[in-house]
């Protein structure tokens, strides 16, 4: 038998979001096609599961948190967590992320930064909506955010901030500057036969 390797990837999980819409869409089934108090015992399997699975999130938090200035041996565990999307939408879900709304959002954009750049143009806490910009990629005239990136950018932002429940896009402002052309030298010209 093989030692486990130290560095392999997690396994893939379903998104809060997705993962939340199966438990609505089963519950919704059992209530259905079954007497109400099926539906009701399933409701309440679900409270319980959640209660249990919060208070052990918030006995680990409490459990990293011990070290006041941040820099003990779990400082580096908790800086892992809370990147990771799964247990970051965990943690909010259950109201123990110690980051606001707005610096989740924030770790989201950053999280696909390099890909598909966005920048927070406002964040409406009342009504769950989040104003977006596609930022600049780097000065080559291109958007940062096509429909493909959008999809991108608005997947990390619900893994990472579930209680932005609508996401607007906004046009990058106008810029004075041109728009670079990428100018290359001439290939060279084939030699000709004298």
């Amino acid at each position: 038998m093989s030692a486990p390797a130290d560095h392999q990837a997690p396994p893939a999980a379903p998104s809060a979001e997705e993962a939340g819409r199966r438990v609505e869409e089963v519950l919704d089934r059992l209530t259905r096609n079954s007497d109400p108090e099926t539906g009701a015992a399933a409701e309440e399997l679900v409270r319980v599961l959640m209660d249990f699975y919060g208070a052990g999130l918030a006995r680990i938090m409490h459990h990293l948190e011990r070290t006041p200035d941040g820099t003990g041996p779990h400082a580096a565990l908790r800086t892992a967590l809370l990147g990771d999307p799964l247990v970051t939408s965990l943690l909010a879900l259950h109201d123990l992320h110690p980051e606001d709304t707005e610096a989740r959002i924030d770790r989201a954009l950053y999280s696909v930064r390099g890909r598909h750049p966005a920048e927070t143009a406002g964040f409406d806490p009342d009504t769950g909506t989040l104003r977006l910009r596609a930022a600049d990629a780097g000065g080559c005239g291109c958007s940062g955010a096509d429909g493909t990136g959008r999809q991108t950018v608005e997947a990390a932002v619900s893994s990472f901030a579930p209680e932005v429940s609508t996401v607007e896009w906004e046009a990058a402002p106008a810029t004075d500057e041109p728009v670079l052309l990428q100018i290359s030298s001439r290939p060279p010209a084939p030699a000709t036969a004298s």
